[in-house]
């Protein structure tokens, strides 16, 4: 009787999988898919729930790594994250030891500081987006060749 709740407990766990793409329960999908295939052997349930633990554990372990590489590489960075490696035009001077600094980019004017403490951009010095730190771009000059 327990078989039916593994194959129920697998089939929402993939389906949540397959909505989201998270790579959050897949790996528990698959400790109740090994569960389900020790019911229809006829363990304890001690066993099933043991196996549960251990294969999803194995997978989270071993696999997660791999997949979290692999899997949705290609996917495009969004908002704020998409903007780490572009280019910004500096359009208040950046002096991090005043405080002080903005750059903008794609016609968003942002806080901007110095990657470096010591380095100072005057207005229209071309910049790229090294992090970005709550709303504050972290820049740093871009140099000749990069242009």
């Amino acid at each position: 009787m327990e078989s039916v709740y593994w194959l129920i407990a697998f089939v929402a766990l993939a389906g949540i999988e397959a909505a989201t793409m998270a790579l959050t329960t897949v790996w528990f999908a698959g400790g109740a898919l090994a569960a389900f295939l020790m019911s229809l052997a006829h363990a304890s349930v001690n066993a099933q729930l043991t196996v549960f633990a251990a294969v999803s554990f194995v997978l989270l372990v071993f696999t997660r790594p791999w997949a979290v590489k692999h899997v949705n590489r290609h996917a495009e960075k969004t908002n704020a994250d998409s903007l780490v490696g572009k280019q910004a035009r500096v359009t208040g001077e950046i002096n991090n030891s005043l405080e002080t600094g903005s750059a903008v980019i794609n016609g968003q004017e942002w806080t901007a500081r110095a990657q470096k403490d010591g380095d100072i951009y005057p207005v229209d010095t071309l910049v790229e987006i090294c992090a970005i730190q709550g709303v504050k771009l972290i820049v740093k000059k871009v140099q000749e060749e990069d242009r």
